[in-house]
Order: C-alpha cells, then sequence, then structure tokens
C-alpha cells in the first residue's frame, strides 16, 4: 500500500504540471491583464511598462510559468493585482468553500444514498418510479432557479433563513445553501446508487447469501451495500473538487465569499494571478480526492489490492 501511494504521488506530479500550465497558458491568453485593470481609461505607457515587470508580465509565458512554478513551491501565490497576497484571500475563502462542500456532501451522502438503496431494492415499485421522477426533474430545473425560489420562500416569506449569510456564516447558515449545491448532484447519486444496487442484488454472491440464510439487514448492508458503494465513491471523489470550484451560483445567490466567489471576481476583473492561485490548488483537491478515493476501493472491496 505505501509503495502504491508513493507511486501515484509521483504520477500527480506530471498530472499537476501539465494542469496548471494549461490553466496558466489559458488564463494569460485571455487578454492583457493590466489593460483589464484599468478598464476603459488606458494606462499611460510608463505605468503599464512598471506592472507588467513587477508581475513578469514583460517575459516569455514559458519563463513566467516557471516563475510562478517557483514561487508557489515556497508557498507563495503571488499578488493580486490590488495589491493584496492570493494567500490572504485563499485563507479566507476556502474555510467558508470547504465547509459549504461538507454540508452539500452530507446531503449527498445521506439522502442520495439512503433513496438509491431504497429504489434499487424497490425497483419497478411506487416508491422507485416516484424516486426516479423526482431526480429527473431535480436535474431539470436550472440551479439558479431552485436557489433563488427557495431563498425567496424561506429567507423572504417565512423569515426562517437569512436570505443572505455572514462574512464568515457557520455550518447552521450553510445548510440551505449546502442543499441547492448539493441537488443535482445529490440526484445524481440517488440514480447511480439506484442502479448500482439494483444489478448487484441479481448476483450470484447475493444469492449465496440468501441461500446462507443470512439476515436480509446483514446481506444489504455487508455485501450488497458495500460493492454497489464503488461506482458511487468514485462520483463523490470526483464531485469533492467540483462542489468547491463550481459552487459560482449558490454563492452569488447567497452572498457567500467563498471560492467560487473570488474566481468569478478574478475572470470578471482579469485579476489573473487570483484565477491562476485558486485553480492551482483546485487541481491538486482534485488530485488528493481522486488518491482518497482510490485507497477506499480497498476497504470496500476486500479484493483490490494494491502492491
Amino acid at each position: 500500500m505505501g509503495r502504491y501511494v508513493v507511486r501515484r504521488l509521483l504520477q500527480m506530479i506530471p498530472v499537476f504540471i501539465g494542469a496548471t500550465f494549461l490553466i496558466f497558458l489559458m488564463v494569460y491568453a485571455l487578454g492583457d491583464p493590466v489593460v483589464g485593470l484599468f478598464g476603459d481609461r488606458a494606462p499611460d505607457p510608463a505605468t503599464a511598462a512598471r506592472l507588467r515587470a513587477e508581475f513578469n508580465l514583460d517575459q516569455p509565458v514559458w519563463r513566467q510559468y516557471l516563475l510562478y512554478l517557483g514561487q508557489i513551491l515556497t508557498g507563495d501565490f503571488g499578488t493580486a493585482f490590488n495589491g493584496q497576497p492570493v494567500i490572504e484571500l485563499m485563507a479566507r475563502s476556502f474555510p467558508i468553500s470547504f465547509r459549504l462542500m461538507l454540508v452539500a456532501l452530507a446531503f449527498e451522502i445521506v439522502l442520495g444514498i439512503t433513496l438509491g438503496v431504497i429504489s434499487g431494492l424497490r425497483r419497478g415499485g411506487g416508491v422507485d418510479t416516484t424516486v426516479l421522477l423526482l431526480t429527473l426533474v431535480v436535474i431539470a430545473i436550472p440551479t439558479f432557479v431552485l436557489g433563488t425560489t427557495l431563498q425567496f420562500f424561506l429567507g423572504v416569506e417565512l423569515a426562517w433563513i437569512d436570505p443572505a449569510v455572514g462574512p464568515q456564516p457557520g455550518l447552521d447558515e450553510l445548510i440551505v445553501p449546502g442543499l441547492i449545491l448539493a441537488l443535482v448532484s445529490l440526484a445524481y447519486v440517488t440514480r447511480l446508487t439506484r442502479t448500482s444496487v439494483a444489478e448487484n442484488r441479481r448476483a450470484d454472491y447475493i444469492r449465496t447469501a440468501v441461500a446462507k440464510g443470512l439476515p436480509r439487514r446483514r446481506i444489504t448492508t455487508h455485501h450488497l451495500l458495500r460493492n454497489s458503494l464503488i461506482p458511487v465513491v468514485t462520483y463523490l471523489g470526483a464531485d469533492i473538487g467540483t462542489l468547491m470550484a463550481g459552487a459560482i451560483v449558490t454563492e452569488r445567490i447567497f452572498n457567500i465569499q467563498g471560492v467560487g466567489y473570488q474566481l468569478y471576481q478574478g475572470i470578471l476583473r482579469q485579476n489573473s494571478p487570483t484565477v491562476v492561485g485558486f485553480v492551482t490548488v483546485l487541481v491538486l483537491i482534485f488530485l488528493l480526492a481522486n488518491l482518497f478515493v482510490d485507497l477506499l476501493y480497498a476497504v470496500l472491496d476486500p479484493r483490490i489490492r494494491y502492491a
């Protein structure tokens, strides 16, 4: 197991370099960040030249990337165009998005897997049809429609929640935003769990367990569920990064100043150091989440062993 982890960590290095270089290239290909910083008012040549020299924008792209790579290896993600270090923006926004991601992931695991198991065990019945219909409705309705509707009824009409969360929200303030963020993924988790449970239910090892007279609950939890969760765990692992980076709509609706908010502001203002820095950390999160999922396979399925 230890050798496998080391090998996977070494494999992450070229993936990380390739992914971050492509992101760096695409962000800086959007246009001149200095021109975007001043908007409609063109800067004077001396100021523009000083800013380009300060942020290494007068260097070739490949050299800019090497300089940036050397900086992030020391924990320096650069400075935003407003003079604020990017690491400070990360320290303020990543904990908020991490808490939001935990709430959303809890909804996906608890509700999604539970509904999927119930639906899979009763395939073709009324419960199964109802669950499939509800998940299809959730997938079909855009997130901003669900978010604004729930915000209006719960926050404005009923006054059960605050329409906008505070600058440092706790878990209780993030319950409704987390539910909105998780709804689409929750629907997919439900459908994926339902399909996997329904297929494995007809497998030979389940028939053998039934023939041995094992209790129904033990068959479901120890045999059927563990093997059925492998594709679900794969999806949830990939969804961790998506929940943190793809929460732009949810964060905008509820005024959550997390990662999605900072990325939106960075793209809007062509603040390249902010965008590249945040996306670089998100790439690391994606890679580590995939490694964790691979290691979790061996826990769910004893037949999987890593040399």
